[in-house]
Parts: C-alpha cells; structure tokens; sequence
C-alpha cells in the first residue's frame, strides 16, 4: 500500500486539544468538510481511503494527510491518536462492491482490528453486512481504540440543504404523484436497510438502489426506460445514523441525471447533503431538471396533488 505523509507542523504541535481526524472517501464531499474544518481552526488530520480520496485537493487543505488502505482500521485508529485526534469524523462515499470481488482481501489486506471487527461478518456469519450493520462495527471499533466518530454535518451543518426549490422548472402534477409515490417506497427500502434512492415512472418502481449505490441505479433506471422523463427520490433512512452514509449529492449526480435521461431529483429536506449547491442549481437549469428537497411534513401535499 503506497503512503504519503504531508508535514506542515513540527511534532510539538501534534497534541492539541484542537487536532481533529477526517477519514475521507470518493467525491468532493471530504474537501468540503476539510475546508470548514479549518475555517473553525481545527487542525485537520485526514487520511484518505486508497482509490477513492482525492489526495491532491486534500493535502492543499489538511495539515496532516496520509493514503491509508481501506481494511487498515487499526492503522487508522492509531495514526489519529499519534497526531493528538481523539475525534474524528467520516466523510466521502465507499464503493461497497469492493466487498464481492474476487480476492478483496489479498488487494485490500485487513489488519488484526479489521479482522476482528469483521469476524462475525465474514468468518462466522453470524451478523449480517447490511451498511448500518458494518458502519456501525467501524465505529465502535474506533471508540475502542480511543477515538470517537462524529458527524460530518455537526461541523458543517451548512452541507444540509432546506426544504425549497432548488433548481430546474416546477414538477408537473404526474411528477408530483410519482415523488410521493416514490417517497413511501425509499423510505421502507431505507428502513430495511436496503438503499436509499428509487427510480420511479407513472407510479411503477424502476429500479431500487441496493450495493452499486445512486449512480448506477440512475443509470439503470435510464437502461429500463428509455423514454427518459422518469423520477428519483432520495432520503435519509427512517433510522438514519448522521455519522454516516448520509444520503449526498452533487453537481456529479445532477450529470448522471441528465445522461440516464431523469426529469426530476426529490430530496429530503434537511437529511440530505448538497455540495456545492449553487453549481447544482446551475446544473438543474442547464439540464431542465426540477430538483426539489422536500419535508417529511410536506409530502402529502405531493400526494394529494389534483
């Protein structure tokens, strides 16, 4: 596994009250929270998860940043607590279907913590590897070895957009059936711990997210039908632990959008991260579709649209 190191500070400066810990992953999510980190004076130490963070925008940013191999949790407990960060925080997206290519393990080489947090999972079978089951076995991995997880969003509350219109033209009342028609269905695929996004058409399911994650299920959806024109619904699990796998999106999603052929994006107001939200909008524009974040409170108005 290749590492990199960048120093900024000298040793004395390690333990700070004010050293914080950033384990990022894909996407440009990471460099967001990096960058408010930093705006509160926190020394941001981060390593980045390998093939997925982007080392460059990162180490401009971070003080401390090192490229870490996924399966190595001990190494990565033990890298915060020697650069003082007792907390740390989660941020970025993790391709899950690492889990089921052929010999994972011997491209991704588990340390002795790995293996032993993910005994039951892998070895015995006793736990299942639903994502909230395997996130949550990471976290209280790392509380045993000192460090505690905290939520991205409790450092840049910002990221989590209000409920509104935020781009593109206003949904039709078809539209607005199949958002509240979609809405139900994320949320009980969400409580199972199934995925979060729903690709929907008339009231009939397209596609369900599961392990390929938001993207690939779009790009489904658009493989499916053809005609384009069909709707996504993203939300936040009913149980939604916001210290991770928090529902995002981006300008990149918005583009995968409009090449699956998609006319809407319905978000959950308030659960969901959008980052860089004003090139989303610009994207929404450009490509004529309507992004909306919506309420909990407010969807049966999509329901009972005549």
């Amino acid at each position: 596994q290749t590492r990199r190191r960048v120093m900024k500070t000298p040793h004395s400066a390690f333990r700070t009250p004010h050293s914080f810990g950033l384990l990022a992953g894909w996407g440009r999510f990471p460099v967001v929270v990096a960058e408010a980190l930093k705006r509160q004076g926190y020394r941001v130490c981060c390593q980045g998860i390998a093939n997925h963070a982007d080392e460059a925008a990162l180490c401009d940013i971070c003080d401390e940043y090192r490229t870490v191999g996924l399966a190595q949790i001990g190494g990565q407990i033990r890298w915060f607590r020697c650069h003082g960060a007792s907390e740390a925080t989660m941020a970025g997206k993790v391709f899950k279907t690492l889990m089921f290519e052929r010999f994972t393990w011997l491209k991704h080489p588990p340390d002795w913590t790995c293996l032993r947090t993910f005994f039951p999972h892998f070895i015995t079978k006793t736990q299942d590897r639903k994502d909230d089951t395997m996130l949550l076995a990471v976290v209280d991995a790392y509380a045993r070895g000192g460090v505690t997880l905290a939520a991205a969003t409790d450092y840049a509350p910002e990221l989590l957009v209000k409920a509104g219109h935020l781009g593109g033209p206003q949904p039709t009342w078809a539209q607005k059936k199949d958002i509240a028609f979609g809405w139900q269905l994320a949320k009980a695929m969400g409580e199972l711990d199934v995925g979060q996004s729903v690709a929907v058409k008339g009231q009939a399911v397209l596609a369900v997210e599961a392990v390929e994650g938001t993207d690939q299920c779009i790009l489904r959806a658009g493989q499916l039908c053809k005609s384009g024109g069909f709707t996504i619904v993203k939300v936040a699990k009913p149980q939604q632990d916001m210290r991770f796998d928090v529902p995002t999106i981006g300008k990149g999603t918005l583009e995968t959008l409009a090449h699956a052929g998609a006319s809407v994006l319905a978000i959950e107001a308030e659960k969901t991260i959008v980052v860089d939200q004003e090139e989303v909008a610009a994207a929404a524009k450009r490509h004529g579709i309507a992004v909306l974040a919506i309420s909990a409170a407010s969807i049966r108005q999509f329901a009972d649209a005549a």
